[in-house]
């Protein structure tokens, strides 16, 4: 008895975990369609998620741009096709690597946060104190952390995949004396309407995922502040974890209707 005690024990509590979410998302999706709204909270947590990302956003595109312009650089100069540099820059950092990374960043910057905040809160009492004066703590403290992350991503990797096709544009200037014309001509004709879509889709679903998750986790801390340490942890560790999983289905479903 007490083996199989210890085999359903953590897969009951493991359903357990996903209704709550499951109940927690829908409740969100509903509250955005009902008031109050608490339009300052929403402009509170964008400049929170997107405006003090800005500088790790920024330098992670920057290099991940210049590393992959570094390497591409050497291989295709092995069959001279170096001005295909920007071509592949472009179309990497659009499609992938700009919505991951970004996204990434993000969940390890801003998830954090957030699920701390909001477990110090839970662990504090407050939150039973909104419940008590009537107010919901969904509408009041996950939809703005989530509306403004459904805002944010999107813009923080327009930046990021812009500065990194710069830092691209950089090392082959210095590698490949590639002036500039010419790299940004191939980073054009390598993109596709497809592309831009996708770069921008995938992170409305990352921003999503990243808030929820860390709202989740905030909102079922307990365990007094050592439980807010596990729930900042277990927040950033779901929200990479649920990022490239939903990067590979996203991506899978989106050749699926594009092609390419």
């Amino acid at each position: 008895m007490a083996t199989v005690a210890s085999i359903t024990r953590p897969v009951k509590s493991s359903l357990e975990a996903i209704q709550d979410l499951s109940l927690l998302i829908g409740r969100t999706v509903a509250s955005f369609f009902r008031p109050p709204f608490y339009w300052r909270d929403v402009f509170v947590q964008m400049d929170a998620i997107g405006v003090q990302s800005l500088l790790i956003v920024g330098l992670t595109g920057i290099f991940t741009g210049m590393v992959l312009a570094l390497q591409s650089a050497v291989q295709l100069q092995q069959f001279g096709a170096s001005m295909f540099v920007g071509q592949l820059v472009g179309a990497s950092v659009v499609r992938e690597l700009g919505p991951v990374l970004t996204a990434l960043m993000v969940a390890g910057r801003v998830g954090s946060g957030i699920a701390a905040e909001l477990g110090s809160m839970r662990v504090g009492e407050q939150i039973d104190a909104l419940e008590a004066m009537g107010t919901d703590p969904v509408k009041k403290l996950v939809k703005p952390r989530v509306l403004a992350g459904l805002v944010m991503l999107p813009i923080l990797t327009i930046g990021t995949d812009f500065i990194a096709i710069v830092g691209g544009n950089l090392i082959a200037w210095l590698s490949l004396h590639q002036d500039a014309v010419t790299y940004w001509n191939a980073v054009w004709s390598g993109l596709y309407m497809s592309d831009l879509f996708t770069g921008l889709a995938k992170p409305l679903a990352f921003g999503f995922i990243i808030t929820i998750m860390a709202c989740y986790r905030g909102l079922n801390t307990t365990g007094g502040t050592e439980g807010v340490g596990r729930a900042t942890t277990q927040a950033v560790v779901l929200s990479s974890v649920l990022i490239l999983a939903s990067d590979f289905f996203l991506t899978k479903l989106f050749i699926e209707i594009f092609g390419h």
